[in-house]
């Protein structure tokens, strides 16, 4: 494993050599590597990146490279903001709109992440960046159980439940997603990277537990999907093990493990599924009355009790949002701005593909195909968990998937300029 010492030397020697790109390069590293630790302090550092950034293309009057989703993402940002003047509530839409900023995140990743190597340092910074967060999750369980278990038998669940485990992000959707997507490409890396050391093994090993121990059963299922897919490119006869192993990891797992998985069953008596059927009962609704442009952004909570049949009021808790990405932006902003979002996603994935099987193609044994397939897995896994989440508009979350999506592209470039040096004097950064 890298010493902490090596690491930094090998992250400097990667780093672009004009001087403002070099440190904007800097500045995104550090963005990266904060992720999972404090959203104030990753985006700082995103800012400065951009600055940097936006500072080196004036001076040196060159055109930077963007992913080829620009369509459909421009699409996506232009009826998300055409949403907001019809809305009931303006005012509040536009706080939506200020994260399509983060969309930056692909412009810059793929113009400052200066080469394969730099790209496989900040993933392993993520990975043990997810491991150390993963650890602060299980003495958070820890601590959540000994008081949970004072209580009443029965109450053991529903403490839990309400009290889990958040790791260093003020929510644990948060905390969990961003888990999720780390534990992604972490499994990408230790099956489908060249062989890797045991300790890499150990680290995965608590990530994956952070996650079991985050209760969050959408995060659950959007991590198996991937490791279905990444099993299926690794070794595809062993996909018939799966159903064996989740049996086996069912009747070992604890009670409460148990019981989690089993309260989908029950929708009268688990307030957090019954209140997703109400959601999306709601949000078809919303969908049915304002098909073009929705009833505007962050105005759910606004007219949540309108589409109630008449008479009902809602179920007690949470309803700033309909926990599904794809009624959210369907309600919210209007079937363009969810068909555009559609192909933005439906763009990612095939370009992802797009990217592996060049690689692939070039070179059967490839050491970067990993990451188009560690990229094709957190996008499977987003797309499923925002099935019963609207992670795409949680901040933490969308920013290490982007981040994790935009990786493809920086191979891509990677491959294009070895093929193509640049000529003397000329940077390789865009």
């Amino acid at each position: 494993m890298t010493s902490p010492r090596n690491y930094i030397e090998s992250a400097r020697a990667e780093l672009p050599a004009p001087v403002l790109a070099g440190w904007a390069s800097i500045f995104f590293s550090l963005a990266v590597l904060t992720f999972l630790i404090s959203l104030t302090v990753s985006q700082t550092f995103l800012a400065a990146a951009a600055v940097a950034y936006g500072a080196h293309v004036l001076r040196t009057r060159t055109v930077p490279h963007f992913p080829p989703v620009k369509l459909s993402l421009a699409l996506f940002c232009l009826f998300s903001i055409l949403s907001i003047f019809w809305a009931e509530n303006p005012a509040v839409g536009w706080f939506a709109v200020r994260k399509l900023v983060l969309f930056l995140i692909l412009l810059l990743s793929a113009n400052l992440v200066a080469s394969p190597r730099h790209l496989k340092l900040l993933f392993q910074g993520l990975f043990l960046e997810a491991a150390l967060v993963g650890l602060v999750a299980v003495f958070q369980f820890a601590r959540q159980y000994q008081i949970g278990s004072a209580l009443p038998p029965g109450q053991v669940y529903v403490y839990m439940r309400q009290a889990r485990a958040h790791g260093l992000m003020g929510h644990w959707m948060n905390f969990g997603g961003q888990q999720m997507l780390a534990f992604a490409a972490f499994v990408a890396f230790l099956l489908l990277a060249a062989r890797q050391r045991k300790i890499w093994w150990m680290i995965g090993g608590i990530v994956a537990v952070s996650i079991v121990l985050n209760f969050s059963r959408g995060i659950w299922l959007g991590s198996f999907v991937a490791c279905i897919y990444l099993v299926a490119r690794w070794r595809p006869r062993w996909l018939w093990l799966l159903p064996v192993f989740l049996v086996a990891l069912y009747f070992t797992s604890p009670n409460l493990i148990r019981e989690r998985l089993l309260s989908v069953l029950h929708p009268t008596t688990d307030p957090s599924v019954a209140i997703r059927f109400e959601m999306w009962r709601v949000g078809w609704r919303m969908i049915q009355s304002h098909p073009f442009l929705g009833v505007g952004p962050n105005n759910i909570p606004e007219t949540y009790a309108l589409y109630l049949p008449p008479g009902e009021t809602p179920i007690v808790g949470y309803h700033d949002h309909l926990h599904d990405d794809f009624l959210q932006f369907g309600a919210e902003r209007g079937l363009p701005c969810l068909i555009a979002w559609l192909w933005l996603m439906g763009g990612l994935g095939w370009h992802t593909l797009r990217i592996r099987r060049g690689i692939i193609r070039g070179d059967p044994h490839a050491a970067q195909a990993w990451i188009a397939d560690a990229a094709f897995a957190c996008l499977l896994a987003f797309l499923t968990e925002g099935c019963f989440e609207f992670n795409f508009g949680t901040s933490p979350v969308l920013m290490v998937f982007l981040f994790i999506a935009s990786t493809p592209f920086v191979v891509e470039r990677a491959e294009r300029l070895s093929n193509n040096p640049p000529r003397v004097g000329e940077s390789q950064v865009p």
